[in-house]
């Protein structure tokens, strides 16, 4: 293989891994402050007992995100110099951005939220849980504000091969931003609920029947029953967005080869960029052009407008459908939960080994729409600006083999490092016994310690 498709595979592994972490820490960290903040208003333990557990997945999940990232970065330097050298006047800035506003603001806060909860008074430990959602949030729209302009580059201007910015404003809120950025926000949240929820599920299953484990359940459930309505509507005009700016790549979503009216949405069917058309069609009628231009009759662009210009079209056609299929499969399941706890005072097992195996839905449904995103701008790095295969090293394809190799290796050990552990946590964590006298349950506030009986053990 040469430079090109290996370094482009080794970032994809690179950021495929590293996007796993930041999808759950970015909702979850807002699952956390309702946690703490259904506590302070209640004065319930169950609350906590939930805040308790869920912190130690953040914690695990935030140190995963942080090295994977770094080493991800590292590759704009050894495969990708090429992009730096042309767009590092805008992608430098919002990179140094959110590193000083976003990840030292979630970094500065995050030992009081861990380990504070005893120690520092109870609004300033609910502030810094807050703070570190925050900061999760901030971190990840400067990420997409980067990623977005690559897509929909505006607010500069090419001097001697290099961009340099006319109008912040412009690079910052370019045209796909707002989508990209509500449409992942919304998945962190989906990735999060269906993670707490099959979890939850584990350890019900396993016996611990609590109403700490039952809460959590129902809790998720209802968010993700509300979130992926939201998000079937947001994915709809993104793809309209999309389309306005890169028509190829919804052309490839929809294995569409050529321009026309009134043409269908295609369920099932194997592209074949050789003889550009699609093998073994089954298709719904005129439905594409309902989607896509709102009219039944409405002409949309094929592949055949782009020759040359196009991503690789088979990749980006299954990605889309798994991204659908799990998003569906996350719709049925989620209201099928509401049904129960609303309706019914106990589900079957069946549903709880379902939210058990829907677990990492979230991770599915946000790595194959990422796919999508992410390869759909082939050939371009910057749509429009560089080409992909200008930007590559010169580095032999040798040394990036032996580095993609043990980039592999080392990813699948901490994956399945991540999941033991995770599950394990499940099994052995056990609800925590709080002394009734530590907290005043009208105002949340913790009593003068000489005034409370907590085993050593506890503290």
């Amino acid at each position: 293989m040469d430079v090109v498709d290996l370094s482009r595979i080794q970032f994809a592994a690179n950021i495929t891994f590293h996007i796993l972490f930041p999808s759950i820490t970015i909702a979850l960290s807002w699952f956390l402050l309702f946690f703490k903040v259904r506590y302070s208003k209640t004065g319930n333990y169950k609350w906590m007992n939930i805040y308790f557990f869920w912190t130690k997945v953040f914690a695990l999940c935030f140190a995963l995100g942080v090295v994977s990232g770094i080493t991800m970065s590292f590759q704009f330097g050894t495969n990708w110099p090429g992009f730096m050298n042309t767009v590092g006047n805008i992608a430098g800035p919002l990179l140094g951005y959110e590193v000083l506003t976003a990840f030292f603001l979630e970094a500065s806060f995050l030992g009081i939220m861990l380990f504070g909860f005893r120690k520092v008074k109870t609004w300033l430990h609910t502030f810094s849980t807050f703070l570190v959602a925050f900061g999760t949030t901030l971190s990840a729209f400067w990420i997409l504000v980067l990623i977005s302009w690559m897509h929909t580059p505006i607010g500069f201007e090419m001097i001697n091969g290099e961009a340099y910015v006319t109008n912040w404003m412009e690079v910052i809120f370019n045209p796909s931003m707002p989508y990209r950025l509500t449409h992942k926000l919304l998945a962190s949240g989906l990735t999060a609920s269906f993670l707490i929820a099959g979890i939850s599920a584990y350890r019900y299953l396993k016996g611990y029947k609590t109403e700490t484990v039952k809460t959590a359940i129902k809790v998720s459930t209802i968010v993700a029953a509300i979130l992926i309505p939201i998000q079937i509507f947001i994915g709809d005009l993104h793809g309209l967005n999309t389309y306005e700016h890169q028509p190829q790549k919804v052309a490839a979503m929809e294995g569409n080869w050529q321009t026309q009216k009134g043409i269908p949405l295609i369920l099932f069917a194997i592209p074949d960029e050789e003889t550009r058309s699609n093998k073994f069609e089954i298709g719904i009628p005129k439905l594409s052009s309902l989607i896509i231009t709102h009219d039944l009759n409405g002409e949309v662009k094929g592949l055949n407008e782009f020759k040359g210009e196009h991503p690789p079209v088979a990749t980006i056609f299954w990605s889309f459908r798994i991204m659908i299929a799990t998003g569906l499969m996350m719709l049925l399941v989620s209201w099928l939960g509401c049904y129960y706890l609303f309706r019914k005072k106990e589900a079957p097992s069946l549903f709880y080994k379902t939210l058990v195996l829907m677990s990492f839905s979230g991770w599915i449904a946000t790595i194959a729409g990422w796919y999508v995103t992410e390869i759909g701008r082939q050939p371009y790095l910057v749509q429009g600006v560089l080409k992909t295969a200008d930007a590559v090293t010169t580095v032999p394809s040798g040394y990036i083999a032996i580095s993609l190799t043990i980039y592999l290796l080392v990813y699948i050990l901490l994956i399945i490092a991540f999941a033991t552990t995770l599950f394990y946590m499940a099994r052995k964590s056990k609800d925590k016994e709080f002394d009734p006298n530590e907290f005043d349950p009208t105002t949340g506030q913790r009593r003068s310690i000489s005034t409370v009986n907590i085993p050593l053990k506890q503290l």
